[in-house]
């Protein structure tokens, strides 16, 4: 035990107690990295997944990227201005979920919790699995190991986030900046070449042609509109994380508020400009993606066909940008884009604990995610993130692709229920506001929120039908199936609480005897301890049991009982097939049917042991007993623990290390 402590100190830190909870708020520029990453991290696969989509209609279809990239940055612009409205309305955190429940009710706000917890898991299975295809561009050696590197990544996450919301900001702090930092200078760099300098720079892929999967001519008409339809809504991936912030207001520093609204205000204007930016210079420099999954291809000047896909947006930018004119720029890009892919998922393993905690306390989760852990996070919510996320890039096998097409819906659907939680709010308290002032700002606030609304929700109509039959309905699949867990749980909770509440109806009759039974295997010092121990809790009659399993054995019990001479009667049950449990669980539920308003009190003798590997040696019997005696009404269970010889060597262990933990903790704090 002292070594898997001390491994756990090593990987996650000293504890740190609930006094400390001040050390771990953030400041803005530590909650930015923290909880925009995902959001940024956005426009390293977003580009992506809206050319790829064009793709499908084939040469004709990259005419529209830029269209498209200004359709996804004003949707970011409404949203962000939105949900600055949130931060101040609702500074408990809690987000949609708690303006949805409120506003709307608890079907409502079921619905919003359920698609952000799904939403979250997506998050970090697509942020780490395109960290991963990104990474292929500098260690190609992973090429069929995309699935067991992101399990890697993810579990490196769950390490860092499990020592504290702090330290894992801190952490990934310098990263995030740096992609922030590189991405702008790669942007700037291209667009003064082209315009400045007047370079014709040209991608790796601008001399190669796209043809559609089915060979034929470019698409036009309604097919080109619904594959613009399904590209717009790809891009949309860039607003995933923006409703973190507002679960995580409880997280910043004061005043909490006006915080978070300054780093929602810096995430909407650095995301639109690198998203912007990128598309922008990707349609100057002629980039053109294709997946090699849905059948779109290449040919050549030549007239060759060519089947691979190309390496990424970013990949062929920064090489396209710097390779000829600043080679360690190209490597500065490419390992920023890889880390911030990574470091997404960071921004889930703060929104999910969160959230995950909240439904907790409300009842819709186990309660055990309400609890924090050594480090003051929710290490229970984080755990389960991770868990859940390692099964969906091992399912999906780390396809972007695949991930994707799941991914959107769930962030929406919380957008758009928000916004209106958030109208019906404004609506509310305008009837009773008289303040000239504070009601115009609050008409402002409702405005915004309905142009949200109207947004969002067209967004989210989009999104379902180009998406619905590519793999959407299994985001939705799974939010109802949650949805139906939560409302179960919910029930479960609901229907105990009533159970056992105390009524003035309630039994609260003395028994008429308390007969107390004490289970003998052995005559030793632990059973003695037992006998003393029950002697003194004085029940009406006391009795010890033994059960003959084996004739000699029982016969030397026997003896030695009648040597020491306990002054109690040892009654001797016979068990013809050589069990103990049976007989005795039959004998206790005997005495109770002689009488009801009698309590049967059992004593078990324990041994305590001080090694984990000691814990198959002993008290296998009496486990299995108390959990059967517990399914007992009228039943009393009592362990009465002998410490063994190793357990006193742990608890000089376990108090020398409390020592020495207490004495660093006093040369920290000095």
């Amino acid at each position: 035990m002292k070594f898997f402590s001390g491994m756990k100190r090593l990987l996650f830190g000293r504890r740190l107690a609930n006094a400390q909870m001040g050390e771990t708020l953030l400041p803005k520029r530590i909650a930015l990295p923290v909880f925009a990453s995902d959001a940024l991290s956005s426009v390293a696969y977003a580009p992506d997944e809206i050319l790829i989509t064009l793709s499908l209609a084939g040469m004709a279809g990259f005419m529209f990227s830029w269209q498209i990239g200004l359709a996804v940055g004003v949707v970011v612009a409404v949203v962000v201005m939105s949900y600055r409205q949130t931060v101040y309305a609702y500074p408990n955190g809690g987000g949609d979920y708690e303006v949805a429940k409120e506003n709307l009710g608890r079907f409502a706000g079921l619905t919003v919790a359920s698609s952000l917890l799904v939403d979250y898991v997506l998050t970090v299975a697509v942020s780490v699995s395109a960290g991963v295809i990104n990474a292929k561009a500098m260690l190609p050696f992973l090429d069929g190991w995309e699935a067991l590197a992101a399990v890697c990544v993810i579990v490196v996450l769950t390490i860092v986030n499990l020592r504290g919301v702090r330290e894992s900001g801190a952490a990934f702090a310098v990263p995030t900046y740096i992609f922030m930092v590189s991405m702008i200078l790669m942007v700037a760099t291209g667009l003064f070449r082209i315009f400045v300098l007047g370079q014709d720079l040209m991608s790796e892929t601008a001399d190669l042609t796209v043809v559609r999967p089915d060979g034929g001519d470019d698409l036009m008409g309604w097919a080109l509109i619904a594959i613009l339809a399904r590209a717009f809504s790809s891009g949309c991936a860039a607003l995933t994380g923006v409703e973190a912030i507002s679960n995580g207001v409880p997280a910043f520093k004061p005043p909490k508020s006006r915080n978070a609204s300054r780093v929602l205000g810096m995430l909407g204007g650095l995301a639109i400009t690198m998203l912007i930016g990128i598309i922008a210079l990707a349609n100057l420099t002629k980039v053109h993606l294709i997946d090699e999954g849905t059948g779109t291809h290449y040919i050549d000047q030549l007239g060759n066909t060519i089947h691979s896909a190309a390496n990424t947006v970013t990949g062929q930018l920064a090489r396209t940008v710097f390779m000829d004119w600043f080679a360690p720029g190209f490597y500065v890009v490419v390992t920023a884009t890889m880390l911030i892919l990574f470091l997404a998922a960071n921004t889930a393993f703060n929104g999910f604990p969160s959230l995950a905690s909240i439904l907790a306390k409300d009842g819709y989760l186990p309660l055990q995610l309400h609890q924090r852990g050594d480090r003051l996070a929710f290490s229970n919510g984080i755990l389960m993130l991770a868990a859940a996320a390692i099964a969906l890039v091992i399912l999906f096998d780390a396809s972007v692709t695949a991930l994707i097409q799941l991914y959107v819906v769930g962030v929406f659907i919380s957008f758009t229920l928000g916004q209106l939680g958030m109208i019906k709010h404004w609506t509310r308290e305008l009837r009773s506001e008289q303040e000239p002032q504070v009601r115009k700002r609050m008409i402002r606030s409702r405005v915004i929120n309905v142009t949200g609304a109207t947004m969002t929700g067209v967004v989210l109509v989009i999104v379902l039908v180009s998406k619905f039959t590519h793999g959407a309905y299994l985001a939705l699949v799974a939010m109802g199936l949650l949805f139906a867990l939560m409302l179960a749980i919910s029930n479960h909770y609901l229907a105990v609480e009533r159970e056992v509440a105390l009524t003035p109806e309630s039994d609260r009759a003395l028994p008429s005897r308390v007969r107390g039974v004490i289970l003998v295997q052995h005559v030793n010092l632990p059973t003695t301890k037992a006998i003393a121990f029950a002697r003194a809790t004085r029940p009406t009659t006391l009795t010890a049991v033994t059960v003959s399993i084996d004739d000699d054995q029982t016969e030397l019990i026997l003896d030695q009982w009648e040597a020491e001479d306990f002054g109690i009667p040892l009654k001797v049950i016979a068990s013809p097939y050589r069990e103990i449990t049976g007989p005795f669980i039959k004998y206790v539920a005997e005495l109770r049917t002689e009488n009801p308003r009698d309590v049967v009190s059992v004593y078990i003798p324990e041994y305590v042991v001080g090694h984990w590997w000691e814990q198959f040696l002993h008290n296998q019997t009496a486990l299995v007993i108390r959990t059967r005696l517990h399914f007992m009404q009228g039943v009393m269970v009592t362990s009465v623990p002998y410490q063994l010889a190793s357990s006193d060597a742990r608890r000089i262990r376990t108090k020398k290390a409390a020592e020495r933990a207490k004495a660093a903790d006093g040369r920290r704090v000095r």
